[in-house]
């Protein structure tokens, strides 16, 4: 897709907010004609610009207590090592997120568990037996004003 006019970042900024808004309601609110605001979303997802939908998930709901992002770092910088690193971040099921960054450190990873004492015990059990990884800071989120995941 070349470029986004006004009309696409409308119906992108409201599927953003509801994805499951009707055909019809969307069209409603970006000033479409329903079969117009369809074919646009299609050709949206056709090139790749939605690359799908999601449930957002009550954490609360679910048990998780504890959100955390930590900053890890590696002994060294080889592909082997990040390669390692990484597979057992996509095993871990505490961990919902995990970025490699640029700074001081290589990863930040977002780490969602029942509670403080669940987060200490993947602290030490997971990334604590991890050979590459050198340093891990954790910062604790007491209060999200703004998320846009929820």
């Amino acid at each position: 897709m070349d470029k986004l006019d006004r009309i696409n970042e409308r119906i992108l900024r409201e599927l953003s907010k509801d994805g499951r808004i009707s055909n019809a309601e969307l069209s409603l609110r970006v000033g479409l004609s329903p079969s117009a605001c369809l074919r646009r979303v299609q050709e949206l997802e056709r090139s790749g610009v939605i690359c799908g939908y999601r449930a957002v998930l009550n954490k609360n709901e679910l048990g998780v207590g504890c959100v955390a992002y930590v900053m890890v770092g590696l002994s060294n910088h080889t592909k082997d090592s990040q390669l390692a690193f990484e597979a057992a971040m996509a095993i871990a099921h505490q961990v919902v997120e995990c970025h490699n960054i640029t700074g001081s450190y290589e990863y930040l990873i977002r780490v969602e568990t029942s509670d403080l004492n669940t987060y200490k015990n993947f602290h030490t059990e997971v990334l604590g037996t991890l050979a590459q990884v050198t340093s891990i800071s954790t910062y604790v989120v007491m209060e999200s004003t703004k998320d846009q995941r929820s």
